[in-house]
């Protein structure tokens, strides 16, 4: 009996050390805020729709498993909730198995009556992790050149943000204002690109508001931000997305070219706004493949 409470133990320890929860901003250090103290809302498991402060939790491989590679995950659900699990834990676990260590981020949602300048918000806290997981590599058994970012839905809008704007936001001082916020790779999966004629509606909504300037949406439409300092990216989609239509995508893998940004990009017939860890399709399911291999050969670079 003693044995088995033993073993619990031991499971239940390794559980919390893999699911660690960090805070993104010291205290009193949290830009674009106004002060206001919130309770974190979830609508149902797995979704929240409100977070009280902006946090990370590290998934990281056992030690003898662990690349030097890390992934920043995060979810999507329109800027208006956290898919956190589906689009956020789910993901870290699978990076797990590869040997990857991945951190989810509960970001600050645009539609927060905390943030004085609404579409700012998610870009800070991004930034931010960043930093806080380059700064703090050594610690994580990781390196601080192989950051990578994975987003999904309005979350791939927010990677493809921090991938192609380089101000620093975060107000950050000292040592913090010499580490840079880009990422050095990106995984776009069913991405929200375009915010003007191909826009998931609710998300241009959600981060620019209701009535937002035709400059102002094709400042955020990332399509339009691709250089050739935007870093390595691979994108998935499902050619029958009725969510973000596919064109969000191929747009993007476009200014890619343009601007000579090495990559790949892989539709697939079926998929809709759905593609993920599981899949309704086998061919579908490839996605991780696929994402694993070109993982693999650029960190054998």
């Amino acid at each position: 009996m003693k044995k088995i409470f033993l073993f619990l133990i031991i499971i239940l320890f390794n559980e919390i050390s893999a699911q660690q929860k960090i805070s993104v901003w010291q205290k009193g250090e949290m830009p674009n805020s106004k002060g206001l103290k919130l309770n974190s809302i979830e609508e149902k498991e797995g979704r929240i729709t409100q977070i009280q402060e902006t946090e990370l939790f590290a998934f990281l491989p056992a030690k003898e498993e662990r690349k030097p590679m890390a992934i920043i995950v995060i979810p999507g659900g329109g800027y208006r909730h956290l898919t956190y699990d589906l689009g956020g834990y789910s993901y870290a676990k699978w990076l797990n198995t590869l040997g990857i260590s991945a951190f989810v981020l509960n970001y600050r949602l645009p539609t927060s009556p905390d943030l004085k300048q609404r579409e700012l918000g998610p870009l800070q806290d991004i930034q931010a992790a960043i930093k806080l997981i380059r700064k703090n590599a050594a610690q994580y058994g990781i390196s601080p050149n192989q950051i990578g970012v994975l987003g999904t839905s309005a979350g791939g809008h927010l990677a493809a943000m921090v991938s192609n704007i380089p101000t620093d936001y975060t107000e950050l001082k000292g040592d913090w204002s010499t580490i840079s916020t880009v990422p050095n790779f990106a995984i776009l999966v069913s991405p929200v690109i375009d915010l003007g004629e191909f826009a998931h509606k609710g998300s241009r909504v959600n981060l620019l508001g209701e009535n937002a300037s035709q400059e102002k949406i094709a400042e955020y439409s990332m399509q339009n931000r691709v250089t050739e300092k935007t870093p390595l990216t691979i994108l998935f989609h499902a050619q029958n997305d009725n969510a973000v239509p596919v064109i969000n995508s191929i747009l993007y893998y476009e200014a890619m070219i343009k601007n000579k940004v090495k990559g790949a990009m892989f539709i697939f017939p079926q998929g809709e706004h759905n593609i993920g860890i599981s899949n309704k399709t086998e061919l579908t399911d490839n996605w991780k493949k696929l994402c694993a291999d070109w993982l693999g050969e650029m960190s054998n670079k």
